[in-house]
């Protein structure tokens, strides 16, 4: 991931587009129709405010639009689409555009479009307890690339397996292709009662990273979160132009009892170019806590969990949740010690105030700390204290 840029004429720009095309009526709804078209999208405010210590660099206060999403979906004679955007930096960047098929086995899509892996990251940012995405998803998930898709569901069993370029609409420069999967099973999916698990495997072949143009392939988790750049730790890095291999899976498990609901993954990656090695292994555990009685909503067509639903107060649902994250890289020249054996970990407490459905407040305290554990010494330690306001329609 690149270092995050912004711009006050973009945002302005971006929140102008979406806040006209919010006020604009919907094409067509019918279900009848051949052509139908209905906007959606979603708004998130997100500040950051650290307290730094005397190691590494320190990371800037900052507030910011996250996200100012706008799609258009529906029905085009015989086919379903999606259109995407993200209006909230210097340059609009496209994330869902595609087209889809059903049929009586599953569901054809070609297109980009986010990639199967890790139930964290296919739990969509407006439904995650937590402002972050853990490591394993932020880092290591293929997210948005173009590519063909099958996906089906049936009984609390999903399946989905996809080829992809590694490249995307907005970073063509990025070679290679890839082929992946996601299955998952939940024995209980009932209302406040639900047991998920899930396997993820991808296998990626970069071309050139680092050479002729192309960028570099590494990993480098932000410790405390979206505004914590200087912080960043290198856990992988392959930038010699010699085609590299990965590896990448992911094991998940989720339970929701009532108002309580517990999740954690564990998952990681295998790189290789033919000269070097390096190995990720990371994983998280949370709980969460309906302080008001609600219930984490789980979708048995996707194998995700979704928006909440049934507030029962006026004032609104209110949720805890407490997060142990860490990740861990190797990399070393083939019979040669790690020239690279560091790690990042991070414990966040979360609260989030549904007002409705759609509409919340979060607050993240975030305790990071970074680790050459060539030498065992702390690198970096930081606090934050992150939050943000978030509406989708």
């Amino acid at each position: 991931m690149g270092k995050r840029k912004k711009s006050a004429r973009g945002l302005c720009s971006g929140g102008a587009i979406l806040l006209v095309l919010c006020s604009s009526p919907v094409l067509a709804a019918d279900d009848d129709a051949p052509v139908t078209a209905t906007l959606g999208g979603r708004i998130h405010l997100d500040f950051a405010n650290f307290n730094n210590d005397h190691r590494g660099a320190p990371n800037a206060n900052d507030v910011d639009f996250r996200r100012l999403w706008l799609d258009v979906s529906g029905r085009f004679f015989a086919v379903d689409y999606k259109l995407e955007a993200d209006f909230a930096g210097d340059k609009t960047v496209a994330r869902d555009v595609y087209v889809s098929k059903d049929f009586s086995a599953g569901r054809l899509t070609v297109g980009q479009f986010k990639q199967f892996y890790s139930l964290d990251d296919r739990t969509g940012s407006n439904y995650g307890s937590f402002l972050e995405r853990g490591y394993l998803a932020s880092t290591l998930a293929p997210t948005y690339r173009q590519g063909i898709a099958w996906q089906g569901s049936r009984d609390g069993y999903t399946w989905g397996a996809t080829g992809y370029r590694l490249a995307s609409v907005d970073n063509w420069k990025i070679k290679g292709n890839a082929i992946g999967g996601r299955g998952t099973w939940a024995p209980r999916h009932d209302d406040g009662d639900v047991l998920h698990l899930g396997v993820s495997l991808a296998h990626e072949r970069y071309e050139e990273p680092g050479a002729n143009g192309t960028p570099g392939l590494s990993v480098r988790p932000r410790p405390a979160g979206y505004f914590s750049d200087a912080s960043r730790v290198t856990l992988a890095n392959f930038n010699s132009g010699r085609d590299t291999d990965v590896d990448k899976w992911s094991l998940e498990y989720a339970q929701v009892r009532g108002p309580w609901s517990w999740q954690a993954e564990l998952g990681g990656g295998e790189f290789d170019d033919g000269a070097q090695r390096a190995r990720i292994l990371s994983g998280y555990a949370f709980v969460s806590w309906f302080v008001t009685g609600e219930s984490r909503a789980y979708d048995t067509k996707t194998g995700r969990f979704t928006r909440i639903r049934g507030i029962r107060h006026e004032r609104g649902a209110f949720e805890l949740a407490l997060r142990y994250d860490e990740m861990r890289g190797q990399q070393h020249l083939y019979g040669q010690p790690d020239f690279i054996a560091a790690s990042v970990q991070a414990l966040t407490l979360g609260g989030n105030w549904y007002l409705k459905p759609n509409l919340r407040f979060m607050l993240d305290l975030i305790e990071s700390r970074n680790q050459d554990r060539r030498i065992s010494a702390t690198t970096d330690r930081t606090h934050a204290v992150t939050g943000r306001f978030q509406f989708d329609f």
